[in-house]
């Protein structure tokens, strides 16, 4: 019989203070189990919901090509170990600029580009086993540009204790 059906039969349970012990040790084991799957992460010793990093391209390459974007986003996924869901990217025009999001079953990587001043700016926002940082060296190698600027954010300090 297992513990849970021990304790709804009440048999082989013992004193009431064991009782208690079980459905204190039942309740922990429960909490531990839905804190595991909450995908909160610890990152630099604070727990949050996850990092959200601003990605600044400068002097980019290939700003305008919607294929070569969606390939990007779908390798930046990969190196990132996340969950691909959906992309969906729209090319503007004149100017040929694009803009999308890739959505993530950890949240999600989203691309707006400014081909005619060589710029892009990318939001990656992850929680759980992904790892956002992988993505930087991915949009190095897909983009060239001369300068990248990323900064983190931690999204939902103090949401979950």
């Amino acid at each position: 019989m297992s513990q849970n059906a021990l304790l709804r039969s009440g048999k082989g349970l013992g004193t009431p203070g064991t009782t208690r012990q079980l459905n204190a040790s039942i309740g922990a084991l429960a909490a531990d189990t839905e804190e595991r799957n909450d995908h909160f992460v610890v990152r630099n010793g604070i727990r949050c919901a996850g990092a959200h990093l601003i990605v600044d391209l400068y002097q980019a390459d290939r700003l305008d090509d919607i294929d070569h974007i969606e390939a990007a986003l779908r390798a930046c996924v990969d190196a990132a170990g996340a969950t691909l869901l959906h992309i969906h990217l729209h090319h503007f025009e004149p100017n040929g600029g694009v803009s999308g999001v890739a959505v993530l079953a950890e949240s999600h990587i989203s691309i707006h580009s400014w081909p005619e001043h060589g710029y892009a700016a990318l939001d990656i926002f992850m929680c759980g086993n992904a790892n956002p940082d992988a993505c930087v060296p991915v949009l190095r190698d897909a983009f060239s540009p001369t300068k990248i600027a990323v900064s983190e954010h931690l999204r939902g300090q103090g949401a979950a204790a």
